[in-house]
């Protein structure tokens, strides 16, 4: 019998819940797209939401 142990230390959860409302066309194309890439609904919206947090640009318009 070997004395190799199995070891299982806690896994750093880096994620949170968060629940969202957002219209039926946008759900159905979500869903398609899911779909269509073999990926996870939640996942495109991680994808999407990456993209577009690291590509908006803010306009402060009460700095007139």
């Amino acid at each position: 019998m070997s004395n190799d142990e199995f070891i299982i230390t806690p896994r750093e959860d880096k994620t949170v819940t968060m629940s969202i409302r957002i219209e039926k066309i946008l759900q159905e194309q979500l869903d398609e797209l899911a779909r269509k890439s073999n990926r996870s609904r939640n996942e495109i919206i991680n994808m999407a939401l990456e993209y577009a947090l690291k590509n908006v640009r803010f306009i402060d318009s009460t700095n007139d």
